[in-house]
């Protein structure tokens, strides 16, 4: 009998339609709970009894370790990329960007989001696959939307960004740069709301002079 790598496949194929929205974020709330409390290695039976669910039903729905953490990556980066979905964000390009800032700058700060990157990198040497499963695609949206969005600005004419992955990687590192490190290392946060406010501001300002048309 073949046996499957570790980490990798915990049951079922997910099937589509199988259970709520409700339910769905019901799973990811309670995994990122008990990740924090109990590291990458918590137990499915705890994930399932805070969520309300039989295991079955997280089987049904994620197929794998790497899909349920990739979830979680994913739905932070949806609300990071929010402030772009907003009607009209387009055309007020300085202010989406700022937003968009914002909520990377705060989440940076949150104290459960750099714990679970610190459990992510704890783990590469134990669970590469796991790691690298989970990271490069877990950002990938985000970091498409964001680029998608200032590829949309230059063909409208209120920016010229010659290459937007590249400029979306800018942005982002511009934004983020030595404060998720501080947050990583355990350092004290200085970013309060007001610090918030004005780095993400000045940082879509300089953008937009940066790749003004």
């Amino acid at each position: 009998m073949c046996k499957l790598p570790r980490g990798l496949v915990w049951g079922m194929p997910r099937v589509a339609g199988q259970i709520d929205r409700a339910k769905n974020e019901a799973i990811l709330d309670a995994t990122s709970d008990v990740i924090f409390e109990r590291g990458l290695g918590a137990p499915l039976d705890e994930i399932a009894r805070r969520a309300g669910v039989s295991k079955q039903t997280i089987y049904n729905h994620y197929g794998s370790k790497v899909d349920l953490m990739r979830a979680l990556i994913e739905r932070r980066a949806q609300s990071v990329t929010a402030p772009l979905d907003v009607p009209g964000a387009e055309a007020v390009p300085e202010a989406s960007l700022t937003a968009y800032a914002e909520v990377l700058l705060k989440m940076v700060r949150l104290d459960r989001g750099v714990a679970f990157f610190r459990l992510l990198i704890e783990s590469a040497r134990r669970d590469a696959g796991l790691v690298q499963g989970v990271l490069p695609r877990g950002f990938a949206e985000s970091h498409a939307k964001l680029a998608a969005f200032l590829a949309h600005e230059t063909r409208d004419g209120r920016l010229a960004v010659p290459d937007p992955d590249q400029a979306a990687d800018f942005f982002v590192g511009m934004v983020i740069g030595q404060h998720q490190l501080h947050g990583l290392l355990g350092l004290p946060s200085e970013l309060s709301d007001e610090r918030v406010a004005s780095l993400a501001g000045e940082a879509a300002r300089r953008f937009m002079m940066a790749y003004a048309p």
